[in-house]
């Protein structure tokens, strides 16, 4: 099967409390098939994807912190260098949001210094989690300005534990206001096609999702529909 530009935006995600082993060789599979950017799971399960995904393109992701950002600084250094021994390729790390909420912010640029620096001696792609939903407009800012100060690879803007996930203006905000070359991910709440593709318009460059084969198929329904086929 061709792999389709969606597909390749597409971090395709299983991060359900009561996922099995059967649930995360399935995500393995799917990915292989339909060419994904990369699968995210549980720390626990990288072994065994990156077992499934050898030889693959499609890259193992592992969450830091999750879902809530709170752990030290040095646990998740120790999170991330047990994920990287264990095969993993990307880290999506959750800030401590409630530093910068709280206006700590100099905690937050230090823990992202470290943990971009330990990432990098790892040969792995980093993504900052902010949890938009809980941050004003000036925050959001600060959490995109920190992560560029730092080297991080991809601001994220969701972990689909919060009050509300991925939104246009959002991805929008940190696209129009970023300095350099950052990317965005935008992840929490993505079913459609269409939010897909307005996300991506907006700037995002990787999509977090749960729905990704359906969101391929739905692309695939969609272009046979409109070629006549």
């Amino acid at each position: 099967m061709a792999t389709s530009p969606l597909a390749r935006c597409l971090d395709s995600t299983n991060l359900r409390l009561d996922a099995t082993d059967a649930d995360l060789h399935t995500l393995c599979i799917d990915a292989r098939e339909h060419g994904f950017a990369a699968v995210m799971l549980y720390p626990a399960g990288v072994f065994r994807a990156a077992e499934a995904l050898a030889g693959s393109p499609v890259h193992v992701g592992t969450v830091i912190g999750f879902p809530h950002g709170r752990t030290s600084t040095a646990a998740k250094e120790a999170e991330i260098r047990a994920v990287a021994a264990a095969g993993v390729h990307e880290v999506d790390i959750v800030m401590n949001y409630s530093d910068l909420r709280e206006g700590r912010r100099s905690a937050v640029a230090a823990e992202f210094a470290r943990l971009g620096a330990v990432a990098r001696e790892l040969r792995l792609l980093t993504k900052v989690i902010v949890e938009t939903c809980f941050l004003d407009r000036e925050q959001k800012l600060a959490a995109l300005a920190s992560c560029e100060d730092a080297g991080i690879d991809f601001i994220k803007t969701s972990t689909g534990f919060g009050t509300a996930g991925a939104t246009v203006d959002d991805v929008k905000l940190f696209a129009d206001r970023r300095r350099g070359s950052i990317r965005i991910k935008a992840a929490g709440g993505i079913k459609t096609l269409a939010q897909a593709r307005a996300l991506i318009s907006a700037g995002a460059a990787r999509l977090g999702t749960s729905n990704a084969v359906a969101l391929v198929l739905e692309e695939a329904g969609a272009a046979s529909t409109t070629s006549g086929y």
